[in-house]
């Protein structure tokens, strides 16, 4: 599977913020998106999720479902956690796997993969914010994509919760998967690439 963007160009408010853009990733592999605030990290993402129209260029994801729609293979996990707080945790996880065309039957095990099992019925407003950065991790294992578009995932999470991200990201480049991470955090992933954007705009 392969994960290919070309001469990529991103306008807003009529000005451009990325402009020839490419990269090329492939099964198993994750690049690290780094550059100062304003330099088009989040845009990149957004854009690769189909969220923003391109002024130009092209992305393509090979080698996958070919009944599966570019959007399909994608999971953004962007700086809003998107956690409904009147619901328990359990019923948000629960929420996204039915919303993403999911696995309902891995609600419990996904909420044990990033260290919140003992907090399923607990309403998500009582949660802090990094047990709500883990808990927005639960729908990358709920509902399968086979690439990731994360947002400053570290964000909030403390060591064991970073080593929960690892393994999450470990066990989804292991199988195939890839990860485009966009990130001022120095991500100790292996093998990891590198793209730094220029200045703010």
């Amino acid at each position: 599977m392969r994960l290919t963007a070309e001469n990529l160009r991103v306008e807003r408010g009529g000005r451009t913020v990325l402009n020839g853009l490419g990269f090329t990733l492939h099964a198993g592999e994750a690049l690290a998106v780094t550059g100062p605030n304003g330099a088009g990290k989040s845009t990149l993402l957004r854009a690769l999720a189909g969220l923003l129209p391109l002024a130009s260029g092209k992305i393509h994801v090979s080698g996958g479902d070919p009944e599966r729609s570019l959007a399909e293979d994608m999971h953004i996990l962007g700086h809003a956690d998107g956690v409904k707080n009147s619901l328990t945790a359990a019923e948000n996880v629960a929420f996204w796997a039915d919303f993403l065309d999911g696995d309902l039957g891995a609600v419990a095990t996904a909420l044990d993969a990033v260290g919140l099992a003992h907090a399923a019925e607990l309403p998500a407003a009582f949660l802090s914010a990094g047990q709500k950065r883990r808990l927005a991790l639960t729908r990358l294992i709920v509902a399968r994509r086979d690439v990731w578009l994360l947002d400053e995932p570290a964000t909030a999470l403390d060591t064991d919760g970073l080593s929960r991200l690892d393994t999450l990201v470990e066990i989804h480049r292991a199988g195939g998967g890839m990860v485009v991470a966009a990130t001022h955090a120095d991500l100790g992933w292996s093998g990891l690439k590198r793209m730094v954007l220029g200045s703010a705009v």
